[in-house]
């Protein structure tokens, strides 16, 4: 194996016979799908913190990779860290990428010295895309990493820390307006709380609506058109946080009056942490109409937090690309790699291999969830299982022509009534048979 990554060339697909480490076996960009091809299905992006930014470090340890570039002055180390970025994603031909305001520009003492550095670092972003032909998916202010955040930003106790809240939010969505970005992403780190002997629950709920009106209604007044997107999320690093899950968020949006604007940013290992799978939580999405886009990740099973692996379940990301199939695709949305090499796997050719690896895992699961609609078998067996909606006093409930007297005249005298068999396990060996015959 080549071990040296400016050796590397851009990554090609060979197909399914090729032993190259640094090559494509499934994802082939140009090849059709449905009508569509792999680059357009997949709209592959970049993330930026733990690509670029983050260095291995865990709660027990430091650092196990150096991504200084070479660079002390912190200017001029932002700037090596985008010449990277581009040149990565360009390798990989990865056509979208996605950021906080602290991933792509040095902290200032101060909110206006921040805003400054990121206004710069966002005109040599803007450069980058030009020069690469690669966009923003989208952007995002990190509210949760500085000290002041502790007891979080919209949510906080302290007013001051709301305004800084603001403040960030403000340059962020500037920020992505100027790149292009078809998205703006809350995510509420630290948005809840760890006990309610200390919390006014009512109080920080509504400041929360309050920020996200304020940020969709300087949006628009701004021209933006793309979506505000949250990303679902039920602990860690706070013990209970207020967008615990899809449906948790869907009943927080529809209160406050926010529903035609926001959509939802599905990551698979926030779907493990709540309890779900992570296709539940793309369907709840897509059945309450809030899909919006995907973090691509998975986590451990045996560990209790966000371990942020790069996906390499195929039986996870063909049942995830079935929903976004059966979404008709993303509108603004894309798969973004919120995902990070493991600690020890410290070479930067490590991180090509690791997105190689989740390309190939989503493109593969993308194959096989188009081939699962194209057998027509699970779609027919869930029609089946409602087919007495379709008639008779089935099609009269659904119609809304029925009351709970009338049902109770139709059912007073029903006997021996017949619920067929789910069949689980049946449909299951299906999908064996359809990933592995």
């Amino acid at each position: 194996m080549k071990t040296n990554y400016q050796d590397i060339d851009r990554i090609h697909y060979e197909g399914r016979g090729s032993k190259n480490p640094f090559a494509f076996r499934h994802y082939d960009a140009d090849a059709m799908v449905m009508g569509k091809s792999m680059r357009d299905h997949l709209k592959f992006a970049m993330s930026y913190w733990h690509t670029i930014n983050a260095g291995g470090t865990d709660m027990f340890g430091s650092d196990t990779i150096d991504k200084s570039f070479g660079q002390s002055d912190p200017m001029a180390r932002y700037k090596a860290k985008a010449d990277f970025a581009f040149e990565f994603m360009h390798k990989l031909g990865i056509g979208y990428y996605c950021f906080h305001d602290v991933d792509v520009a040095p902290e200032g003492a101060t909110l206006a010295e921040s805003t400054r550095n990121l206004e710069i670092m966002t005109d040599y972003l803007l450069a980058k895309q030009k020069q690469y032909g690669i966009k923003l998916l989208w952007g995002t202010a990190n509210m949760f990493s500085d000290r002041k955040f502790m007891t979080g930003a919209a949510t906080s106790g302290n007013a001051d820390v709301f305004a800084v809240a603001a403040g960030k939010i403000k340059a962020a969505i500037d920020a992505t307006i100027k790149l292009g970005g078809d998205g703006y992403v809350f995510w509420g780190g630290r948005e809840g709380y760890d006990t309610l002997l200390n919390t006014d629950v009512g109080l920080e709920l509504d400041n929360l609506a309050r920020m996200l009106r304020m940020a969709r209604d300087y949006g628009r007044a701004q021209g933006f058109k793309g979506d505000f997107l949250i990303e679902p999320k039920p602990k860690e690093p706070t013990k209970h946080q207020y967008d615990f899950d899809v449906a948790t968020c869907v009943s927080f949006l529809q209160k406050n009056d926010l529903m035609a604007d926001f959509r939802m940013n599905i990551e698979a290992n926030h779907a493990t942490l709540a309890g779900h799978t992570f296709q539940h939580e793309l369907r709840m999405a897509r059945v309450l109409g809030v899909f919006g886009s995907i973090d691509a990740n998975q986590g451990d099973l045996l560990l209790g937090w966000d371990t942020d692996q790069f996906p390499t379940n195929v039986y996870d990301t063909t049942l995830c690309m079935l929903e976004v199939l059966k979404q008709g695709g993303f509108d603004k949305g894309g798969l973004n790699f919120d995902a990070k090499t493991r600690r020890a796997s410290n070479d930067f050719e490590d991180l090509l291999l690791a997105y190689i690896a989740g390309m190939d895992t989503f493109a593969l699961g993308l194959k096989k969830a188009a081939a699962i609609i194209e057998d027509g078998r699970l779609d027919r067996f869930v029609a089946e299982k409602y087919a007495s909606y379709t008639n008779g006093i089935g099609k009269k409930i659904l119609d809304g022509q029925v009351t709970l007297e009338s049902l109770y005249d139709y059912a007073k005298d029903l006997r021996d009534i017949d619920v067929a068999s789910g069949r689980q396990e049946y449909l299951e060996t299906i999908i064996n048979s359809i990933l592995f015959d």
